[in-house]
């Protein structure tokens, strides 16, 4: 089960959530403030974070980025805000998923299960390939989680990283999004917008665009694929 850290200001839904994930064999820490996220997080193991945005003394928004610089433990934002802008620069920001409020216990499981999963494939005892797959300048190496770009290495998230490798094993193949849900997220659903979020953040790392693609190509309609530069 999951060490978890719970940063919600409302009582109300904290106390939902603790009992929740507590009734889930979870082990459960909660905060209201996000200076008193930041503390936890800075002395205490956690496998991932709930983070309302709506707090009393910081905006959720901030709190994510002072997180990110402290540590990449799994970060789920849990807000009442939908906007579309805002959801893209919380995941451009680091975020690992989000919810919108209200949302079920069931839902948030599920949503926590798949990070946890995504999270915990790199860890001690996983079994990825040993071989360094290489298309054109690019290479990945899915052992060590280390990518290069003509022999300058790439600096990725988690799942900057998973989405690479992914397609960097098929060149050439087109992903349907479908598929890249399922296998890099880990979900039967979701939205297409975390999928591009995450294919134009990889894409200035590796110095295109989606006007002017080299490795990364999108077929609208159809899915994903990498290949080499003609």
């Amino acid at each position: 089960m999951a060490r978890v850290l719970v940063v919600e200001d409302d009582q109300f839904v904290r106390s939902a959530l603790i009992r929740h994930l507590t009734e889930a064999a979870h082990t459960v820490r909660s905060v209201g403030t996000a200076l008193e996220a930041l503390r936890e997080v800075a002395h205490v193991g956690f496998d991932v974070v709930i983070l309302d945005l709506g707090l009393p003394d910081l905006d959720g928004g901030e709190a994510l980025k002072m997180l990110r610089g402290i540590t990449d433990v799994p970060v789920i934002i849990a807000t009442a805000r939908d906007d579309e802008a805002e959801i893209v620069r919380l995941l451009n920001d680091g975020a690992d998923d989000y919810l919108t409020k209200p949302f079920s216990v069931e839902h948030l499981s599920a949503r926590m299960a798949a990070v946890l999963r995504r999270s915990r494939a790199g860890a001690p005892g996983a079994e990825p390939p040993s071989r360094v797959i290489r298309v054109g300048g690019l290479s990945v190496d899915p052992l060590r989680r280390q990518a290069a770009l003509d022999g300058v290495a790439l600096d990725l998230t988690r799942r900057e990283f998973d989405l690479l490798a992914f397609l960097a094993g098929r060149p050439g193949v087109v992903v349907p999004r479908k598929e890249l849900l399922a296998e890099v997220w880990q979900q039967a659903y979701g939205d297409d917008q975390t999928i591009d979020v995450h294919l134009s953040w990889l894409r200035r790392k590796l110095g295109e665009t989606a006007a002017r693609p080299r490795y990364l190509h999108t077929l609208r309609g159809v899915g994903v694929k990498l290949e080499p530069p003609q």
